[in-house]
């Protein structure tokens, strides 16, 4: 029988990464001048979501553009941010919590294995809790997925792990 290659399509965050780009974001607000003598402040939590609090809406979305910006720079995806809706806080200002997301939302995973099914390749795709564990015989047929996958757009993060 013929060797069997599978690769996983996951959506997974690297903590560290988050941490370096809040810290890079946190240094550029102490330095900006629009920004001094403001109540701005970028904090990492404990459960790992982000908390933003600025003066007013202009300094949240130009917190938010600063935060985005480092997150680009370290290989954070975008797509896997989930901006909740601002909200008015103590003292005049505004609050806005940032989350990430773990792992391919079940109902995306349907989505995607259907439309892998869809490609009609000798090709196997079946849901592993929180990742799409994707396996057939040959390499090509496996690397055909993953570029029509990518450019198919999905409004989802993901990424290709364990190609073996």
């Amino acid at each position: 029988m013929a060797e069997m290659h599978s690769f996983d399509i996951v959506c997974k965050v690297e903590m560290h990464e988050v941490n370096n780009a809040v810290d890079q974001a946190r240094k550029q607000i102490a330095v900006r001048y629009d920004f001094k003598g403001s109540k701005s402040s970028i904090t990492l939590n404990i459960d790992n979501s982000i908390t933003l609090i600025a003066d007013d809406d202009y300094k949240m979305g130009c917190l938010t553009d600063i935060l985005k910006e480092k997150f680009e720079k370290r290989g954070i995806p975008l797509k896997a941010l989930n901006f909740s809706k601002a909200e008015k806080a103590l003292g005049g200002t505004v609050r806005q919590v940032l989350t990430f997301q773990s792992g391919i939302p079940m109902e995306k995973a349907k989505e995607l294995v259907k439309f892998i099914k869809g490609l009609k390749l000798k090709i196997q795709a079946q849901i592993q809790e929180d990742k799409v564990r994707v396996s057939g015989q040959k390499i090509d047929d496996l690397q055909t997925i993953i570029k029509t996958i990518k450019d198919q757009n999905y409004d989802f993060a993901m990424q290709f792990i364990n190609f073996k």
